[in-house]
C-alpha cells in the first residue's frame, strides 16, 4: 500500500487568495507514506511542504526523532522554496536524505538548494538546520533499490532544466510522476518552403521526437496513479507557452489513455487558475469519454488516495 497526499498542487509560485482556496495555492509538495515498512517520502519542497512539516510535528515527531526523503524533480524555486520552512531540518535527531538533479557539473544539489538559505535571502543559514541532512545527486536510471521492496524508476523529462519524472513500484502499487515537462516535438524546419528546409534532418527531427515521447510514456505505462503536469489547456498552449516545459489537459490525457494509467491526476496548475475556472475545466475534461477507462481529476491540497 502507498499512500498519497497532495500538500502542493500549484505551479510557478504560491498564490494564496479567496479564489483558490478549494484547489490550493501552495506549490509542488507530495508526499508518499508506505506505513507495512514505515517510509515516508517527499516529492519536491515547494511551499506546501510547510504545512506538510506542521503536520509531521503534531503527529510524527511524538513517536520519536523523523525520518524522511525528499525527491526533488528539478531546483526551479517553485520547487524547492519551502525547504527553509520545513521545520524538522531545525530539530536534532532528524534524518533527511535529500535526492535530485543538477543542471550544472560543478554546483553539487546541497549548494543550489542551500543557496537560497543566505542571509542576504533568509534569515536562517544553512549551518543552522540540527537535523542530518544528506544530499544525493541523481540521474536517468531504470531500477534503483531503495530498500524495504522499494522500487525507483527516474526519466529525464523535457523542460528547460533537467528535471526528473519519478516512479515509485511497491508490491503491487506503482505511483509515477511526470513534470514540469511537455512532449518533445521536432526542433527543426519542417516547411518544405523555408530556404533553410532540409528534408533529412526534419525526417530525423520528427522520429526522435516521437521516440522520445513513446519512451516517456513507456515510463509512466500501466500506472496506478500519475502525477502530470497540466498547466495550460492546449490553445494557451499553442498561443505562446511552447518551449516554456509545460503540458496542455488534453496532451497529459491521450498520453495517459495511450499508456493505460488507471488514475491520472492533473498537476502544476496556473498560478492565474481560479477555483471556479478549475471547476469547469473539470466539468470539461474528466467526463465522458475521457473518464471511461481512466479515473481522471485536478489534483487538490490536502487531496488523499491509497494505492
Amino acid at each position: 500500500m502507498i499512500q498519497v497526499k497532495f500538500w502542493g498542487v500549484r505551479g510557478s509560485i504560491p498564490c494564496p487568495g479567496p479564489n483558490t482556496m478549494k484547489y490550493g495555492g501552495n506549490t509542488a509538495c507530495i508526499e508518499l507514506r508506505f506505513p507495512e515498512v514505515n517510509r515516508h517520502i517527499i516529492i519536491d519542497a515547494g511551499s506546501g511542504i510547510r504545512e506538510l512539516a506542521n503536520s509531521m510535528l503534531k503527529n510524527d515527531l511524538p513517536k520519536g526523532p523523523i525520518s524522511t526523503e525528499i525527491y526533488l524533480s528539478h531546483t526551479h524555486w517553485d520547487h524547492i522554496m519551502g525547504f527553509p520552512f520545513f521545520v524538522p531540518a531545525y530539530i536534532p535527531g532528524t534524518t533527511i536524505k535529500v535526492y535530485g538533479p543538477v543542471t550544472y557539473e560543478d554546483e553539487p544539489l546541497e549548494a543550489v538548494v542551500g543557496g537560497q538559505m543566505k542571509y542576504r535571502y533568509f534569515p536562517v543559514n544553512m549551518g543552522d538546520l540540527a537535523g542530518n541532512i544528506e544530499y544525493h545527486r541523481l540521474k536517468e536510471d531504470p531500477h534503483i533499490d531503495l530498500g524495504d521492496g522499494i522500487i525507483l524508476s527516474t526519466a529525464i523529462i523535457n523542460h528547460p532544466i533537467t528535471a526528473l519524472g519519478y516512479r515509485f513500484s511497491f508490491r503491487d502499487a506503482v505511483f509515477c510522476t511526470a513534470y514540469d515537462t511537455e512532449p518533445y516535438r521536432n526542433l527543426f524546419i519542417t516547411d518544405p518552403e523555408h530556404p533553410d528546409y532540409d528534408e533529412l534532418m526534419a525526417y530525423e527531427g520528427e522520429q526522435a521526437a516521437r521516440e522520445q515521447n513513446l519512451l516517456l510514456e513507456q515510463f509512466f505505462a500501466g500506472a496506478d496513479l500519475l502525477v502530470h503536469d497540466a498547466q495550460y489547456t492546449q490553445e494557451e498552449y499553442e498561443n505562446g507557452k511552447i518551449g516554456w516545459g509545460h503540458t496542455s489537459i488534453e496532451s497529459a490525457i491521450e498520453a495517459a489513455k495511450r499508456a493505460g494509467v488507471k488514475q491520472l491526476a492533473l498537476f502544476h496548475h496556473d498560478p492565474e487558475r481560479s477555483d471556479s475556472q478549475l471547476d469547469q475545466m473539470s466539468e470539461s475534461y474528466c467526463q465522458g469519454e475521457n473518464g471511461r477507462n481512466m479515473e481522471l481529476f485536478f489534483a487538490r491540497e490536502g487531496q488523499e488516495i491509497i494505492l
